[in-house]
């Protein structure tokens, strides 16, 4: 189990892996949404706001319901950090939950 700066930290690696992709995959890739990721064996929920540079103003504060939900354990979202897990096999295993429109779930698909 990772701690919650650890999975802060994994979230901030996700947000420069996006960055870091073609310029022309991002946007046709990714809206602008406002985004939560729950990590499960923590209790705790991340939000923040998702575009074409990734993800900002990660915080731990309550906030509305997000456009993009995601919802995994600590050591799976360190793992997709990482790069030992992908996203197609995390949201197949039932490892992550993704509650989002049927476009952001294809765009999701496009990124990972």
């Amino acid at each position: 189990m990772a701690t919650v700066e650890e999975c802060r930290d994994a979230l901030a690696r996700l947000s420069g892996a996006l960055a870091r992709l073609d310029a022309n995959k991002r946007e046709s890739a990714i809206a602008e949404r406002s985004v939560s990721a729950y990590v499960t064996d923590l209790d705790v929920m991340f939000h923040g706001r998702l575009d074409g540079d990734g993800f900002h103003d990660i915080t731990t504060d309550p906030a509305p319901r997000a456009q993009l939900r995601l919802s995994m354990a600590s050591g799976d979202l360190v793992a997709l950090a990482d790069g030992d897990l992908s996203f197609g096999t995390a949201w197949s295993r039932g490892r992550l939950k993704v509650d989002a429109s049927f476009g952001d779930i294809l765009r999701l698909r496009k990124l990972f």
